[in-house]
């Protein structure tokens, strides 16, 4: 168990421990991984490399779990409206906050210079980041957890250099034997489902954004369709957001009064945004590829529903785009 105190009452209340729930789930991608399609490989540190790239959906299914510190449950479905892009993935977490942002939220910016020139760089998410990361986002939070083994999901296919593991495990304080690095690129199978599976991540980090009590987030589930992969990154990329931007579908379960449920639900679908409208692979180019030029309020589900708990009252608000969703998929002939 770790410990967080309540910003309200400064009490100490136990909490789950991300890794107490993460740690086995990697345990059991370590033992499938042959089956799986998983490459591992150490670095001259000891440090596990877990390539993932060449997996399918199910690599991708358990690597999101393993990304919400086995908070959430991720399952594979089907939406037969939904005529062209019926298959899709849905995210559910009784510990949203935690789940959602103290683990997947791929908030840990890692960048090192490599040997042969050039940048590393790459996103981190998962349960290292509860233990390691500088992000503002903790003191928010107020959660650290503690482990003497822990892992970090990487949104690259590039084999990280030694010094950057070292760094990673200093300040995660664990040793770099004990450090697992998970590979999920982009344009794979695997970075697809993971990419799709923060539906309800970008809820919530966008209801932080509007300043929402995180403490009154009960409940959340969240679907949005599977996307086409892209050899192309930007083209990978852009499906990815689109995913969520256009038909993502978030329910949120909330406490506290009815009118900050009503006021939520209000301003969290993806069209509040002046930006929305375009696929997000234009509105990503017409700022010269620079995430922060881009409008936060765009980062969110297309459709989403509030329940005030203490009323029973639920808000609904947004709408699935098909048409963008096609747009940005690239549609595809028919037989």
């Amino acid at each position: 168990m770790s410990e967080v105190v309540s910003k309200s009452s400064r009490k100490t209340a136990a909490v789950p421990s991300i890794h107490a729930a993460a740690l086995p789930l990697l345990r059991h991608l370590l033992r499938d991984q042959q089956v799986l399609g998983l490459e591992e490989s150490f670095l001259e540190n000891g440090t596990r490399v877990l390539k993932a790239g060449m997996g399918g959906l199910e690599v991708g299914r358990r690597i999101t779990e393993l990304c919400m510190g086995g908070l959430g449950v991720v399952s594979l479905g089907c939406a037969a409206s939904r005529e062209h892009w019926p298959w899709e993935l849905c995210v559910h977490s009784a510990r949203p906050v935690l789940a959602c942002l103290a683990s997947q939220y791929a908030g840990w910016g890692l960048e090192h210079p490599l040997p042969t020139g050039g940048k590393f760089n790459a996103l981190g998410s998962g349960p290292a980041r509860a233990l390691g990361s500088k992000e503002k986002l903790f003191g928010d939070l107020l959660y650290r957890d503690r482990a003497s083994e822990t892992c970090m999901v990487l949104e690259s296919d590039q084999r990280p250099p030694v010094a950057l593991a070292e760094k990673i495990a200093s300040r995660c304080a664990v040793a770099p034997e004990c450090l697992t690095l998970v590979l999920a690129p982009t344009c794979s199978l695997v970075g697809m489902v993971q990419v799709v599976g923060r539906v309800l991540e970008v809820a919530l980090h966008k209801a932080h954004i509007l300043g929402f009590p995180l403490k009154d987030i009960v409940d959340g589930i969240g679907n949005a369709p599977l996307f086409p992969p892209s050899p192309d990154f930007l083209t990978a990329m852009g499906r990815g957001n689109d995913a969520i931007l256009c038909a993502g579908r978030v329910h949120l379960y909330v406490s506290g009064a009815e009118a900050e449920a009503h006021t939520l639900a209000e301003n969290l679908p993806s069209n509040t945004s002046a930006e929305y409208g375009r696929p997000f692979v234009e509105i990503f180019q017409a700022v010269n590829c620079d995430f922060y030029q881009v409008d936060p309020m765009l980062f969110s589900p297309a459709m989403v529903s509030v329940t005030a708990l203490e009323s029973g009252r639920t808000f609904h608000a947004g709408a699935v785009n098909e048409e963008l969703l096609e747009r940005s998929y690239g549609g595809g002939a028919s037989s």
